[in-house]
């Protein structure tokens, strides 16, 4: 009876479970072949069947070191019919690079969900303090599920469904904030007085509707780390990726996907910690009639204080 060789056995079962881990549309070729020594040994691939990827994948944390040919430009098609060109992007962020991408509103700086080293690169080069915490670029709602408590799916006791609400207008140009969750990094929020979230270990969640931001996104196996991209001296947003380029490349970045300009207004930032989801900062996004001005939030506070007393 003829055996099948270890080394085919090994490849197939490799594919095999990376395609029944994260099925997508915009998966990308394997271009890259796997070395010789890391497909001999047929016990490797049952450790990866019963050991939790993501603990496998950072078991040792990953230190990129930026090669003389300075910043990678890759320039895509907005509409991402030319995704392919992103493999090399992607394979950046894996090895521990951070850089900038286009979302649905404006250019973001993103690097690895837990890579310590990455995260503090993109701190120190957007001059974020320790004390703010950081954004997260989701694949899908379960990424929200995992690193957050998720969005209120209502109640007998009368309280809105507010996940039905949220799935119609996601993807798209919000930023959630809602409480995250023991699996996100400690190093993305740090403790203090400096900000509003801080000291209760919030975090804000996007999954935004780009093609670009999407088909890089479904090619990880975590979230991305995000904040938006700003002039360095003004609180303004950067909307031309060469100028993002010719400002940031000295700063150390490591890449950057050329999507095309954006338009002049961010996400909409959407609190959903309070009693109300209420909107802290008016966006692209509009204000749906579920959602109360930060105004209107206060109002409503005053008014049940008042007749509670």
């Amino acid at each position: 009876m003829a055996t099948a060789d270890p080394a085919t056995t090994a490849s197939i079962s490799r594919v095999s479970f990376r395609g029944a881990v994260r099925p997508s549309p915009f998966r990308l070729p394997l271009s890259r072949a796997h070395p010789p020594g890391r497909l001999r040994v047929s016990s490797t691939v049952v450790a990866l069947h019963k050991r939790n990827p993501k603990r496998l994948k950072y078991a040792a944390e990953r230190q990129f070191k930026r090669e003389d040919t300075g910043m990678l430009r890759v320039k895509v098609e907005p509409s991402g019919e030319d995704f392919w060109k992103l493999d090399p992007v992607i394979d950046l962020i894996n090895r521990g690079a951070f850089g900038v991408i286009p979302t649905d509103t404006v250019y973001s700086i993103v690097c690895d969900l837990s890579n310590n080293e990455s995260i503090e690169r993109l701190r120190r080069v957007k001059g974020i303090g320790d004390s703010k915490p950081l954004s997260i670029l989701c694949r899908s709602l379960r990424d929200i599920d995992t690193y957050t408590t998720g969005f209120p799916r209502g109640t007998n006791q009368g309280q809105a469904n507010i996940f039905r609400a949220v799935k119609r207008v996601i993807p798209g140009p919000y930023t959630f904030i809602l409480p995250a969750t023991k699996q996100f990094p400690k190093q993305c929020i740090r403790h203090g007085s400096s900000t509003r979230y801080a000291k209760r270990r919030q975090v804000g969640v996007r999954i935004p509707d780009d093609p670009i931001c999407q088909a890089i996104l479904q090619n990880l196996d975590e979230p991305l780390i995000c904040t938006s991209v700003k002039y360095l001296s003004e609180d303004e947003w950067i909307l031309d990726p060469v100028i993002i380029a010719d400002l940031y490349e000295p700063l150390g970045l490591d890449f950057i996907v050329d999507g095309g300009p954006r338009i002049a207004d961010p996400s909409t930032v959407v609190d959903m910690t309070g009693t109300n989801p209420t909107v802290i900062r008016q966006g692209k996004g509009p204000k749906l009639d579920w959602m109360v001005a930060e105004d209107e939030e206060e109002d409503a506070q005053s008014k049940f204080a008042f007749k509670a007393v």
